[in-house]
């Protein structure tokens, strides 16, 4: 096209209207995917113990890194679910919740990826781990906490500087997900003292009988069970991950290893919605 044709193609009203305005995102072109995601940072956080690198040991670092993100927003979705119980919002609440059931599921179907490694791959590089081991999740027992199953005796055993024992202290403190539905029921009628087990075994069968008066109730009674129960299913995967990765050894972290995950096994953090359909 010659310059004359060029010019012609733009006509007088095209001229006046001037540069083009910029589409949504462009406005000032300051942010980016990665900039907004701090890819680069990200990227540069694992660094393999092993010299030379062991092939499977940046597979490990990485679901674990992603297990603590994921720690993360779990914690999050199930303070915010807390919160919302306090402030008698159940359809809230209930959809925090089913978020977090979610999530549980990813945590779950993660173990598979490691289930890649055979005994052999994770033994190149098992032994530059200790003593650092998962036992030493601060977002685990906070998320133990924040759901009803606390015990005081973890915080001497997490490796926690003086602002790290402070959190961990607050949140032994801190109302649980229990705490906070015993007073939503208290609050539509069903009471919950924290010293009588005869009338909150009474009020929670009376929530189970009558489904259709206790709906919210009931409901958000079935969203922690679930949550409950996720989270036994995720111990549940983890101990045979462990098992198939090293048998009976002790953890790197000076645990006995398996045999010690197997005795959490039975941990519940409702225990009494699960003796409820015993009385039913």
């Amino acid at each position: 096209m010659r310059d004359d044709d060029a010019h012609a193609a733009v006509g007088p009203e095209d001229a006046l209207a001037g540069p083009r305005p910029p589409r949504f995102g462009e406005e000032d072109g300051r942010l980016s995917y990665a900039s907004y995601l701090e890819i680069p940072q990200l990227l540069e956080l694992q660094h393999p113990q092993s010299d030379p690198p062991a092939h499977d040991e940046l597979l490990f670092i990485v679901v674990h890194q992603t297990y603590e993100l994921w720690f993360k927003e779990l914690l999050f979705e199930l303070e915010s679910a807390r919160d919302r119980m306090f402030a008698d919002d159940a359809h809230g609440a209930r959809h925090l919740l089913e978020r977090a059931h979610a999530i549980e599921r990813i945590l779950i179907e993660q173990v598979a990826v490691l289930e890649t490694m055979s005994p052999r791959d994770f033994l190149q590089f098992r032994t530059h781990l200790a003593p650092a081991s998962g036992f030493q999740s601060v977002q685990f027992r906070a998320i133990e906490f924040v759901s009803g199953l606390k015990d005081s005796r973890y915080l001497d055993r997490l490796s926690l500087d003086a602002d790290g024992r402070a959190s961990m202290e607050r949140r032994l403190e801190e109302p649980t997900l229990w705490d906070a539905f015993c007073r939503f029921l208290g609050g539509h009628g069903l009471d919950m003292p924290a010293d009588d087990e005869a009338v909150r075994r009474s009020s929670l069968v009376a929530l189970a009988r009558d489904q259709e008066a206790h709906a919210d109730d009931f409901y958000l009674s079935e969203a922690l069970l679930t949550h409950d129960e996720l989270f036994a299913l995720w111990r549940q995967r983890h101990v045979l991950m462990v098992e198939r990765q090293i048998g009976s050894k002790t953890g790197t972290g000076g645990s006995t290893g398996a045999s010690y995950l197997r005795s959490t096994l039975d941990k519940r953090f409702y225990p009494e919605l699960w003796a409820l359909r015993s009385y039913l």
